[in-house]
């Protein structure tokens, strides 16, 4: 965590910072994705996604997200 109460992650190779204490759930919302609709991997392991509400962005966490778009 940095002197400003922020933490500096990695989504899909873009590098950001996030408030301390955003939960993967919020973080999902913050980048406008539906949490039904993705998949997260988290420092190279699968989040499931009950557990989203629950995890906690961490300093340094490099995350991998891939929403699902439907079609026809």
């Amino acid at each position: 965590m940095s002197f400003d109460g922020s933490a500096g992650i990695t989504i899909n190779g873009e590098h950001r910072r996030v408030p301390a204490g955003t939960s993967l759930a919020q973080l999902i919302a913050d980048i406008g994705l539906d949490p039904l609709r993705v998949a997260v991997e988290r420092n190279l392991e699968i989040v499931p996604r009950s557990t989203f509400g629950e995890q906690m962005v961490e300093d340094g966490d490099n995350y991998e997200i891939v929403h699902f778009v439907g079609g026809g």
